[in-house]
């Protein structure tokens, strides 16, 4: 596949690791793997991961920011999510998720959404549920590992790296501003990808 075509250089997704997953599979996340190496570690497919970030931005930007719920309990990807709400306007929840907060009004936490998206279906599986109680759709970040039960929509990457969740995240940031006209193409997006990642 010709770079020009991929939202972001071959080598920039290697250097991340995004490609990068686990020893375990399951049946759903084996159709986006690649090849399984030597070491055990299953590797998934670049076109794929990249093919389903721009699907996923193009999706989001169908909804106003304000209806958009981000949840993540890994450190990794906290300097993103605070950019992207800084950036964009998105609800954050980075660390433990409050149980409850999308569906009982009563909670000082509550709030609504429209859809939600997880840094990994096992770790953020309370909002999940409750964003499945709630009938919100639910786009996650997936790694070789995860089952996507009550997943709509499933972006295959490494969801435990920092770099690569600082790309995802930088990634669907920047394609969600170009879908919604906020900026005309990726020269416009005035940030760079080490805004994105943590330290």
């Amino acid at each position: 596949m010709s770079e020009d075509v991929l939202l972001a250089p071959t080598d920039t997704y290697l250097k991340a690791g995004i490609h990068i997953g686990t020893k375990n599979k399951t049946a759903y996340m084996s159709n986006f793997i690649y090849k399984t190496r030597s070491d055990g570690l299953s590797v998934l497919n670049l076109q794929e991961i990249d093919k389903r970030i721009a699907i996923a931005a193009k999706f989001l930007a169908n909804y106003d920011p304000e209806d958009i719920i981000i949840v993540s309990r890994r450190e990794g990807s906290f300097k993103a999510l605070n950019k992207m709400k800084e950036l964009l306007g998105v609800k954050i929840f980075t660390g433990r998720y409050p149980p409850g907060t999308l569906t009982n009004p009563q909670l000082d936490t509550f709030v609504e959404g429209k859809v939600i998206v997880v840094s990994d279906p096992y770790t953020d599986n309370s909002a999940m549920s409750d964003a499945f109680r709630a009938g919100i759709v639910t786009v996650g970040l997936c790694d070789t590992n995860n089952q996507t039960n009550n997943i709509d929509l499933a972006i295959p990457c490494n969801n435990k790296g920092k770099k690569s969740l600082g790309l995802v995240y930088y990634l669907l940031t920047r394609e969600y501003m170009i879908n919604r006209k906020l900026i005309k193409n990726e020269k416009e997006f005035e940030y760079k990808l080490e805004d994105f990642v943590e330290e």
